[in-house]
């Protein structure tokens, strides 16, 4: 009996809040009672002013200049913890190498449990969102309602994306909006890290469903993002058979000559310059000639528009959650501005100075701030207290900046069209120091899906495996992946194979690096995109290139390199295939595609024709 009075709360809270949709109030309802929370307060983007207030008051974020915020979270609570992240439906055929299944009947109740009584004497917060623009076509799988206890997530949550009852009070089918429930708990008693680990991040997909227990932090807390935008959609996509979500960025390219413009999204391992990709600009030697737009540096939704045949991509997230370690103006000028005073962004776990309210990261200029008065580190350490000699980092490497789409400088006029915008090439590229060439263009489909099977970086510390084996992470979704990897390839050829006008595929690599000197080959940043303008013609059919077992590669006297200072050294090994590592390299590829059940036999039959041409060409180069 105790309970009925807050039910009745629960009630009132929602009909002020105008929030109209009945299972959503069920929902709503339901949680509160069993996460204990003291009050219930549905949000929508118009009360950021208030929130932010409330948060400056309450010392959950702290100044850091104008219209800019800064906040900190527990120093065990910096960073997605995959060993924590579970996958659960009630099918064991779900069940793949990477997403980590368990059977939903096991995992609900285990999260119940830690999320009851677990927000009493909090607020619960309400958060209706959309991760699309509205009226998209994949609008109906883009509705969730994030319930959370922390109101910075609430703050972060307005800016990556769109926040208002309004998204689910329309919804033709009432109950087609996932359910996200956040619970931070007691994080200095959770054990993060040992034995006795107590937090679980769970997508419970075949419900619709995200339990997420013990962070506050990034997208272990922010369930719109990779919980609902990344694994749910990627279920939601092969369920439906209607699209693919995949960890892309997205961008457009405008040829001011011509008045044509082309869609660039693809796949990139952590590390291996993706955001920087995404927010890059032209070249100043070719400024004049082309844009570049940005639409997203991290999520992609792709499906085949039946009124013209091609794919068409969309980035279903409303802000920018960025890594804010080297960001700086060489390397990416867009994100600073993005992030300027006035912007409402937010900072997490930089180095901040209590007194001035900087903030400052590695990377961000050269050296740290010579006058160490006021600075503390990520943790809230003051720098000036420090043991002589200890050089530890200020700001966390994992720290970040949120900031909306809207604050980006070349954001794309249309990034709010529900249509979509038609994608004409899907690339993937990993770091590597060899081995991988600038770019090598793809025009088969399965091998397109294969090469993106088989994208790896190397592994940030040698350490970590044979020396030039790449740590390999599938179209870069290992972490995302909702699914078993054979039916992800089959549900990838499926829907880009539906296409009548398919875009053509490509691997890119900024990366590789002469082994004498250890200079980096190619220039990189900016000068990236020459490399895409050749793939763009390539497509087109305005160049030709030269075939090599693993993809086109450009001539180069194709390549658009006006301004560009580099070796005709450099250049030439950016252009060639290196025969003996490659060779090796389907070794071990072979080794890593037999991990997965129910890869489809295109799959092989293109890692079996890569593999013979590359022989073919050993041969004939053996008999010269």
């Amino acid at each position: 009996a105790k309970d009925v009075p807050f039910m009745v709360d629960v009630e009132k809270v929602l009909d002020e809040a105008g929030l109209k949709n009945e299972r959503v109030r069920e929902y709503v309802a339901h949680w509160a009672e069993i996460t204990g929370a003291d009050r219930v307060e549905v949000v929508s983007a118009a009360d950021d002013a208030r929130l932010v207030q409330e948060a400056l008051d309450a010392g959950e974020l702290q100044p850091a200049g104008e219209g800019l915020y800064y906040s900190r979270s527990y120093f065990k609570d910096t960073a997605r913890s995959e060993e924590r992240t579970i996958v659960a439906t009630s099918n064991p055929a779900d069940k793949g190498v990477y997403n980590n299944w368990r059977p939903a009947s096991e995992m609900k109740p285990m999260l119940v449990d830690r999320m009851r009584g677990a927000s009493k004497g909090k607020t619960m917060y309400v958060i209706p969102y959309l991760m699309s623009p509205p009226g998209s076509p994949l609008e109906s799988y883009a509705a969730g309602v994030e319930l959370t206890d922390s109101r910075t997530v609430v703050l972060h949550m307005i800016r990556m994306a769109r926040v208002g009852a309004q998204f689910v009070d329309s919804l033709a089918d009432p109950d087609s909006f996932v359910r996200a429930v956040h619970v931070t708990g007691d994080l200095e008693n959770l054990g993060q890290g040992t034995p006795e680990d107590q937090r679980y991040f769970v997508t419970v997909a075949d419900e619709r469903t995200i339990l997420h227990f013990g962070s506050s932090y990034g997208g272990n807390a922010l369930l719109g993002k990779i919980a609902h935008g990344l694994r749910q959609a990627c279920y939601d996509g092969w369920a439906s058979g209607e699209f693919l979500a995949e960890q892309f960025m997205l961008l457009g390219i405008t040829d001011k000559q011509t008045g044509e413009k082309y869609n660039i999204c693809g796949g990139f391992p952590s590390a291996s310059g993706k955001t920087n990709l995404a927010m890059t600009l032209a070249p100043d030697a070719l400024g004049d000639r082309y844009h570049v737009e940005f639409y997203g540096d991290d999520i992609a939704w792709l499906w085949v528009n039946p009124e013209d045949g091609r794919i068409y991509g969309m980035n279903p997230e409303f802000g920018v959650f960025g890594v804010a370690k080297d960001t700086n103006e060489k390397t990416n000028p867009t994100a600073l501005d993005s992030i300027a005073p006035g912007s409402g962004a937010i900072f997490t776990n930089i180095a901040y100075n209590d007194q001035t309210h900087e903030v400052w990261w590695e990377g961000k200029t050269k050296q740290p701030p010579s006058d160490v008065t006021g600075w503390r580190d990520w943790k809230g350490n003051l720098i000036s207290e420090r043991e002589p000699g200890d050089d530890s980092p200020w700001a966390h490497p994992n720290s970040r900046f949120t900031t909306t789409l809207a604050n980006v400088p070349n954001v794309a006029k249309d990034f709010e069209d529900p249509a979509g915008v038609p994608i004409d090439a899907i690339i993937f590229g990993g770091r590597t120091s060899d081995r991988e060439p600038l770019v090598r263009g793809i025009r088969d489909l399965a091998e397109g899906v294969y090469d993106g099977l088989t994208l790896g970086a190397e592994a940030t510390f040698a350490a970590e495996g044979v020396d030039g084996q790449l740590r390999y992470d599938p179209m870069s979704m290992r972490p995302f992946m909702a699914y078993g990897e054979g039916d992800y390839a089959a549900h990838w050829l499926k829907i880009i194979g539906a296409a009548t006008d398919q875009p053509i595929f490509a691997h890119v690599n900024w990366f590789q690096r002469d082994p004498d000197d250890g200079h980096f080959r190619w220039p990189g940043y900016r000068e990236n995109l020459r490399a895409l303008l050749w793939l763009v013609q390539l497509k087109k059919g305005e160049v030709t290139g030269r075939q090599t077992p693993v993809g086109v590669l450009p001539l180069p006297e194709e390549l658009h390199l006006e301004g560009l200072e580099i070796s005709p050294e450099d250049l030439h090994v950016l252009l060639t295939i290196d025969n003996e590592r490659w060779h090796q390299e389907m070794g071990f590829r072979e080794a890593h595609l037999k991990q997965f059940d129910n890869l489809p036999e295109e799959i092989w039959e293109a890692h079996r024709r890569v593999s013979a041409a590359l022989d073919a060409e050993r041969l004939e180069a053996e008999g010269q």
